[in-house]
């Protein structure tokens, strides 16, 4: 753990206004991984508000990854608002509208990298919680990182680690990430599908494409191994996970040229799995579909593979379902779907549920987010903290 740099931010007129404090955060450039600047913008506000703020700020495997938690309250419960503020790059600035870190808001939208994954979400849990205040019993407590879109080796995974190692208790959380399909209300995760990469290799022997005796194409068995891999469905969905797929997301040789024969072959892939495997057995199972062609090969797994996880039905999803319907009129579905996320982490901290804005415009030029949505979610959110104590 780092000690926190000694940056000061320039706080909003008015950071219980969700959108004033979006503005400012958008403001407060910090593409993965430097995301001091709009860190520091939140350390301050939650301090100015009579927050406990730690800085938790890890470089064990690269660049410096700024994280935060920050608690108000004493005791249990312990309700938790996580997010990360660190975007993705903004791409070529002069295709934007308005500038990727201006935030301009034109035409009812909040435009700048970040409006909706996930600025938008980490202002609007901020504002909620000011204007609710601080707990009679219990605790509100923040969990933001820098390492979302990154990595993800030194931030939140770290922070849940060293709150788990110090005996913190968090009994639930809200996680803001981009949930709504099409319109807010649309949908809240209630767990995601595991990941798992690999690497597929294949040896060979280079050689002039003349004389193949002379030579060992892997690309061939590679394409067997391949067809092996994907052949078969891996499974076809559970009561509450869509089917786990295998993706070959790259084929190399390495080969520039039209007359050699390469020495060896590669293939990346990655599976998004559900609850009717473990790490462990969709492992064996890729293993074993290798291995039933005969064919030599090395197999690689990377790291940072994560296990499918569900916060099981209960008091915690009703309270969240309801809170969301009573704002937007909508009964959203309880989703599975999409990719990964820091829920993967924090589920081994606590329950966990995801519920943020529209993510139709996330990581593209021109990300914006209706203004409106912003207010909804703030207003979703303190319905969700006011239900949540008044248990």
């Amino acid at each position: 753990m780092l000690p926190a740099p000694a940056v000061k931010a320039d706080l909003p007129p008015d950071p219980a206004d969700p959108v004033v404090l979006a503005r400012a955060l958008i403001r407060a450039p910090s593409v993965t991984p430097d995301a001091e600047p709009a860190m520091a913008l939140v350390a301050d506000v939650l301090a100015a508000a009579g927050y406990a703020v730690e800085r938790l700020d890890f470089a064990d495997h690269g660049p410096r990854v700024a994280n935060l938690y920050a608690r108000i309250g004493e005791g249990a419960p312990n309700l938790c608002f996580a997010g990360h503020v660190d975007v993705v790059p903004p791409g070529d600035a002069a295709e934007w509208r308005h500038g990727p870190f201006a935030g301009d808001v034109a035409e009812g939208l909040l435009y700048g990298r970040g409006a909706v994954d996930m600025k938008g979400a980490v202002a609007a849990s901020i504002a909620a919680a000011l204007r609710y205040g601080r707990p009679q019993a219990g605790s509100l407590s923040f969990l933001i990182t820098g390492d979302e879109e990154g990595p993800a080796l030194d931030g939140t995974v770290r922070v849940v680690e060293a709150l788990r190692a110090r005996g913190e208790r968090v009994d639930a959380c809200i996680l803001g990430e981009p949930t709504n399909p099409s319109a807010m209300g649309d949908a809240f995760k209630i767990g995601r599908r595991g990941s798992l990469s690999g690497i597929l290799t294949v040896e060979g022997k280079q050689g002039h494409v003349a004389y193949p005796h002379l030579a060992d194409n892997p690309i061939p068995r590679l394409v067997r191994l391949i067809a092996a891999l994907t052949a078969a469905p891996l499974d076809e969905g559970s009561d509450f996970f869509p089917p786990s797929n295998l993706e070959v997301v790259s084929v190399d040789v390495g080969n520039p040229v039209f007359n050699v024969i390469p020495a060896r072959a590669e293939a990346r892939f990655n599976v998004r799995f559900n609850d009717h495997f473990t790490l462990a057995s969709l492992q064996a199972e890729i293993r074993r579909r290798l291995g039933a062609t005969g064919l030599a090969h090395h197999l690689a797994f990377r790291p940072g593979a994560s296990e499918s996880f569900r916060t099981e039905p209960g008091p915690f999803v009703d309270m969240v379902r309801a809170a969301v319907e009573a704002v937007t009129g909508r009964v959203p579905e309880a989703s599975t779907s999409g990719g990964t996320s820091d829920a993967r982490f924090i589920k081994d901290l606590c329950p966990v549920i995801e519920f943020g804005l529209v993510g139709r415009t996330m990581h593209q030029v021109d990300e914006a987010s209706p203004v409106a949505d912003i207010v909804a979610l703030t207003q979703v959110y303190e319905r969700i903290i006011r239900s949540y104590f008044a248990r």
